[in-house]
């Protein structure tokens, strides 16, 4: 078998989006306090009273969501055998333009034909893809966490004051295109030759939603306590 190449890939720049924020800090501020209690609810039903419980402080970030849809296809060759049954007073068949003499039959086999087996090779066309929603860490989220709002015009001059959740990301710059490719990328084992192979991503982005981080601190026990309320939907995304 002739050695195969290595996959050829097309793989674009990634596209920077970044939301705008759509809950003004006061609503964000309210919906806090109204759930501040239940942050430190003990057994479902023991819970301190609002006054013991305060802000200490509101923080914005933004959460990065990637977004990748690509594809995998493959034209290959694989090798395969072809057996005929042949009967047995044959003693020789021409099949373009080639004489093959049939096998013998094996001691004692009582059926009555003999074979002729021919190497060949079939082409295929295998396709896979797959369009991917991922969290920060690469794990893939349903589509429902991401909300959708109009974006930025200047998305890098939003980010201008985030600087650490950009660092964060340089760290990993195609963390995406690695959980994409061993999704689809499926070489099938019985590759003899390739014709032609490609690994496409046709899109390619970062979405960054608005996410306010909330802590409270309960006076009279210390204990401190984080909410995050989505600055896009108004809605609460984790304890």
């Amino acid at each position: 078998m002739a050695k195969i190449p290595p996959t050829s890939e097309k793989v674009p720049e990634r596209k920077t989006v970044v939301y705008k924020t759509l809950v003004d800090p006061t609503a964000i501020k309210i919906a806090g306090e109204r759930i501040k209690t239940r942050l430190f609810t003990k057994f479902g039903f023991l819970k301190p009273r609002p006054e013991e419980i305060q802000n200490v402080s509101i923080e914005k970030n933004y959460e990065p969501y990637f977004l990748v849809d690509g594809e995998y296809a493959i034209d290959y060759y694989r090798k395969r055998y072809y057996t005929f049954n042949i009967e047995k007073e044959v003693q020789e068949v021409i099949i373009l333009n080639k004489t093959l003499k049939p096998d013998l039959p094996k001691k004692l086999s009582k059926t009555p034909y003999r074979s002729i087996t021919l190497e060949g090779e079939e082409r295929l066309l295998y396709k896979n893809r797959a369009c991917l929603i991922l969290d920060k860490a690469g794990r893939e989220v349903d589509p429902k966490r991401v909300p959708a709002a109009p974006s930025e015009e200047r998305p890098k001059k939003a980010l201008a004051n985030f600087r650490e959740t950009m660092e964060k990301l340089k760290a990993a710059p195609d963390k995406e295109i690695a959980v994409l490719r061993s999704r689809i990328l499926r070489r099938p084992p019985s590759v003899e030759r390739v014709v032609d192979e490609l690994f496409k991503v046709s899109e390619r982005s970062v979405i960054y939603v608005p996410v306010y981080k909330l802590t409270f601190k309960n006076v009279r026990t210390g204990e401190v306590k984080n909410v995050k309320i989505d600055g896009v939907t108004g809605r609460r995304t984790s304890w």
